[in-house]
């Protein structure tokens, strides 16, 4: 295998499920999340990405795309049943977030956990050149870092959880909290969304495995592990400029206008998961309309919720009950021509994307739990003439920096709505303010300062580990 400086290892590929005919890949990307986060860096860094292409089976040999080399995992059906759909899935992510969902523990799916772990470490330290660089990333994988580290101890290891990490009363639950622990301080850095979370971990690091901590350094054996907070965020020029194309704007104009060109349009975009909040928001907005607060003609809905993980059970009982309640609503309150609520659940390329966050007079980011959410930043950075409101959730990560925005509880109803009301009624020179301050934060805070912020961190950690051996 050739053998990389920088290897980026996380549970997926950055690619479409299929190759062209002529043997080309191109990037996935999606709303948010680790693809839209990592893309713009890669592009311009040599680089391997080590993932599961999506398909289980053999792994594919693929060709680079954008100049990074696409290194697969092979996942067999099992793999993917117990490791990702089970453990990561149904265990990790419902804990990982406030257990707004019940989490559920199975000996078979850690079994299944730690040989998957194992196979993607392997991978990882085929690829990387002596003395590289590895970037593990997410819950998917927590175990790579100390595997990682046994096979290549010349490696600097980076480790960055993208989702909350939860605080110690929750993590306590798990019934291999302490192996997680230790797989996670096989990094030299571990980096989260916020100071909450390194403190969380720092915390369940002393209490479990009763070593020296606290918030910003570990001591393991005889390496200092690092850890802190890195805000991840967005290319924040590309969606300017995306969003700033002629067509991109004469095609939001299009889109408001086959809406029946209401006076204020509210739009949501979303993965369909339990966390986002997707329920109490439909629930908010129909009780606006009951109450008369809104109008149909006047306001309408647009509600993304692309499918994931359908075939997780708690997913399809979900997406059942969300298009059951859209139904009612559009049933009761809506009018031949003139849904209150139209929903889409196809994927969107980035054009499209720029062109409904300039559609949008209220963007709605409500979720229960988020690490981040990077749709609440895209949405600021495609808002070119400082206007629009952002509805963003007091629990989503982005909410500590983004402090302009309307920030509710999306578990208070009542807040909520109120919360939807503040935005629609809005003083427009009041918007403009909140807008231009938001957008000024998302252009000093981008994807590339979160990368440098993170990488020389990462370094820094290296050079202490290496004074500490020397002393």
């Amino acid at each position: 295998m050739r053998q990389s400086s920088l290897v980026v290892v996380a549970n997926r590929l950055p690619i479409d499920d299929s190759v062209a005919p002529d043997g080309a890949c191109e990037w996935r990307r999606s709303p948010g999340g680790l693809v839209s986060a990592l893309h713009p860096l890669l592009r311009h860094t040599p680089a391997t990405w080590v993932g599961w292409a999506g398909r289980t089976g053999p792994a594919p040999t693929l060709p680079d795309v954008d100049g990074v080399r696409m290194q697969s995992v092979p996942l067999s059906t099992e793999d993917f049943r117990d490791h990702y759909e089970g453990f990561a899935n149904a265990t990790l992510w419902p804990l990982y977030h406030d257990a707004v969902e019940q989490p559920e523990y199975h000996r078979r799916w850690w079994e299944a956990y730690q040989r998957v772990n194992q196979r993607f470490a392997e991978v990882a330290a085929e690829v990387a050149e002596p003395g590289g660089v590895v970037w593990v990333q997410d819950y998917h994988l927590q175990l790579v870092p100390a595997l990682l580290r046994e096979l290549r101890p010349d490696l600097r290891i980076g480790f960055f959880l993208h989702v909350p990490f939860p605080p110690p009363e929750l993590f306590m639950q798990l019934p291999r909290r302490a192996e997680l622990l230790r797989g996670m301080l096989g990094a030299d850095l571990i980096g989260f969304q916020r100071a909450q979370a390194a403190h969380n971990f720092a915390q369940l690091v002393a209490k479990v495995l009763e070593l020296p901590a606290t918030d910003r350094q570990i001591a393991v054996d005889d390496r200092e592990v690092r850890v802190g907070a890195f805000p991840v965020s967005i290319d924040t020029a590309e969606m300017a400029a995306l969003a700033a194309r002629p067509e991109v704007a004469e095609r939001a104009r299009r889109l408001r206008q086959d809406l029946g060109g209401p006076e204020h349009v509210i739009l949501s975009v979303d993965r369909m998961d339990y966390t986002k909040g997707i329920e109490q928001r439909l629930k908010a907005y129909s009780e606006l309309i009951a109450g008369g607060h809104v109008k149909v003609r006047d306001t309408v809905l647009v509600q993304v919720a692309m499918p994931s993980r359908e075939r997780v059970g708690q997913y399809q009982i979900l997406r059942e009950r969300i298009e059951r309640e859209v139904g009612r609503i559009n049933g009761e309150f809506g009018r031949v021509g003139e849904p209150a609520i139209h929903y889409l659940t196809q994927p969107f390329d980035r054009a499209e994307l720029a062109a409904l966050y300039r559609m949008a007079d209220v963007m709605a980011v409500t979720p229960l739990r988020d690490g981040m959410n990077l749709v609440a930043k895209e949405y600021v950075a495609a808002r070119v003439d400082d206007t629009g409101a952002l509805l963003l959730s007091e629990f989503a990560g982005a909410a500590a920096e983004l402090s302009q925005a309307y920030q509710v509880n999306p578990h208070d109803l009542e807040g909520l709505k109120q919360g939807l009301l503040a935005a629609l009624q809005a003083d427009p020179a009041d918007l403009s303010r909140r807008m231009r301050g938001m957008r000024e934060h998302l252009h000093e805070h981008d994807i590339r300062a979160w990368a440098r912020s993170y990488l020389s961190a990462l370094d820094e950690s290296e050079s202490l580990t290496t004074r500490l051996r020397t002393d």
